[in-house]
């Protein structure tokens, strides 16, 4: 016998798959304004929807030459955190 869902659960659902986008479409916000002032961009970068109640950002594909910027960034970002917690 199928389990039928109730309203409650289906509004619950929605509501978590609901924010789970919203929190998708926040995390490429924020990454987006990061990424910019290091001067980049990921051009695929996208809310790509809830995944499992979840919020999933897609980075997507870039060029070598972007990667290896990002990873500059990322490695002197990560050096002054490591500075800020000595």
């Amino acid at each position: 016998m199928p389990y039928d869902t109730s309203y409650a659960e289906r509004i619950q659902y929605k509501q978590l798959q609901d924010a789970a986008y919203q929190a998708g479409l926040d995390a490429v916000t924020n990454l987006e304004a990061a990424l910019a002032l290091a001067g980049l961009s990921l051009p695929s970068l996208a809310n790509d929807g809830p995944l499992g109640s979840r919020g999933f950002v897609r980075l997507g594909g870039c060029s070598v030459d972007l990667a290896n910027q990002l990873a500059e960034v990322i490695a002197a970002g990560a050096h002054v955190l490591q500075e800020h917690r000595t």
